[in-house]
């Protein structure tokens, strides 16, 4: 059956969960519409598969995200806030659906143009973190390294940086602060090709001042979006302007029928 709906989903993947490749998420996804009884539309052919498509460059494995987007083509009309509330309760806890909206016009993976990331360093010394992130934030380019699937390549990591800052110097846990240090490391990364992810901007920190932090990482999409330029922050894909193409005659919300979610 055709689509007549496309509805874009914004979820997370906290916990243990940012453990999860990005394989075994969509499979998830994938078993959860089936469990929620969403009417999904499929492909033609031999082969068919749900209309399900994930836009944007998926988080790592191995990082936490508040901002992962995917849409869903279906074959009637559905609500989206009931949806969202059977999708969430058909997923693993720790694989949230935090929105549902109707796609409008235009291509969502468009609005994605950055990110923004918290880094937490369990360990790190603050002074030497703060000199490292001033040195990063004046130098004109950063050359990094990284192995990718194409052999080794080098790229500026400094000019897709919007803006980095240290925002915290000890961590908190449920809500008390601890005698643990912990340097949290805040940043707005352009989304660039190739895309500068937050360990390059750690390669680039060490390079300019010999930073490294002495245990891995625990790193955070808090968000992405359009670049608001007034704040130099993403704004909301699903914002209020996201509608500005559509026409006069599009369905009045809460008058969807024919789909029980």
């Amino acid at each position: 059956m055709p689509v007549v709906q496309r509805l874009r989903v914004r979820y997370a993947k906290r916990g243990r969960l940012r453990f999860t490749s990005h394989r075994d998420i969509s499979r998830a996804v994938e078993r959860a519409v089936r469990r929620a009884d969403v009417p999904v539309a499929f492909s033609a052919g031999f082969s068919p598969h749900p209309r399900i498509s994930y836009v944007g460059a998926a988080a790592p494995t191995g990082v936490a995200s508040e901002a992962e987007y995917l849409e869903i083509g279906v074959t009637r009309h559905c609500d989206p806030e009931r949806l969202r509330a059977a999708l969430d309760t058909s997923l693993p806890p720790g694989l949230d659906v935090v929105a549902v909206v109707e796609a409008a016009a235009g291509n969502l993976a468009d609005r994605l143009e950055c990110s923004v990331w918290e880094l937490q360093l369990p360990e790190a010394d603050h002074a030497l973190a703060a000199v490292a992130v001033e040195r990063f934030n004046a130098a004109e380019r950063v050359e990094v390294e990284r192995l990718t699937k194409k052999g080794l390549r080098r790229f500026d990591a400094r000019e897709a940086v919007l803006n980095l800052e240290v925002v915290e110097v000890t961590e908190t846990t449920a809500g008390q602060a601890t005698s643990r240090p912990c340097v949290i490391l805040r940043m707005v990364v352009r989304h660039a090709t190739p895309a500068v992810r937050p360990d390059d901007v750690l390669t680039g920190l060490r390079l300019v001042a010999g930073f490294a932090p002495p245990v891995p990482p625990e790193v955070t999409r808090l968000a992405q979006g359009p670049l608001d330029v007034t704040t130099g922050e993403p704004a909301d894909p699903f914002g209020p302007d996201r509608d500005i193409t559509r026409g006069g005659g599009a369905e009045p919300a809460g008058e969807h029928v024919g789909c029980d979610l």
